[in-house]
């Protein structure tokens, strides 16, 4: 009976400062309503060509053979494993995700994110095609990066403006500078236009 009484005492208790009933709240709180539903890629696509896979080989290669000459083994597997996973990034199409924008949250397939939990939007283009990009308050995922497709950009803003800040202008990071002076100086194959 002591025993019972010693770990009743730790057991949390009910709290005694809730409503009895359910707050009155406007109708318009109670409902989750969709403001709008989207289908487009998961990711920015575009098919590349054998030029990008040769020179892409040739690059592997010759740190490959840097590597080899420093006895690099494990880092010599690291980079062909990077290389792998780029090639099947480059050579596969993504498949359709379903964007949904209510006025909860923002969700994206299975995944929900509360107004609460995110911070801001941008408008970026990657390989060319215009992409939404909202920050999250948390590390991770840090940002969210939303494929538009056919859908109009100006009625997705001002949705947004409801509940996040629009940021015109972001300062490029360290990382997206380098990577973008990276890919003007040594581009992996040329641009057709």
């Amino acid at each position: 009976m002591a025993a019972q009484n010693q770990t009743e005492q730790f057991l949390p208790k009910e709290p005694l400062d809730l409503p009895s009933e359910p707050l009155d709240l406007p109708n318009d709180m109670h409902e989750l309503k969709t403001l709008l539903s989207w289908k487009a890629p998961g990711r920015p696509f575009r098919k590349r060509g054998k030029e990008y896979y040769l020179t892409s080989l040739l690059l592997t290669l010759f740190i490959e053979i840097i590597l080899f000459l420093f006895s690099q083994y494990m880092l010599m597997v690291v980079v062909l494993s990077f290389v792998f996973a780029a090639f099947a990034l480059v050579t596969v199409p993504p498949h359709d995700f379903k964007y949904r924008l209510s006025t909860e949250g923002i969700t994206i397939e299975d995944h929900f994110y509360l107004w609460q939990e995110l911070y801001d939007f941008y408008f970026k283009k990657r390989e060319g095609i215009e992409t939404l990009h909202v920050r999250t308050k948390t590390f991770l995922p840090g940002e969210l990066i939303i494929m538009l497709g056919d859908l109009d950009k100006k009625q997705l803003t001002s949705l947004l403006l409801q509940y996040l800040p629009y940021r015109e202008i972001i300062k490029p990071t360290f990382m997206e500078k380098s990577a973008d002076w990276l890919a003007r100086t040594f581009p992996l194959e040329r641009k057709t236009t």
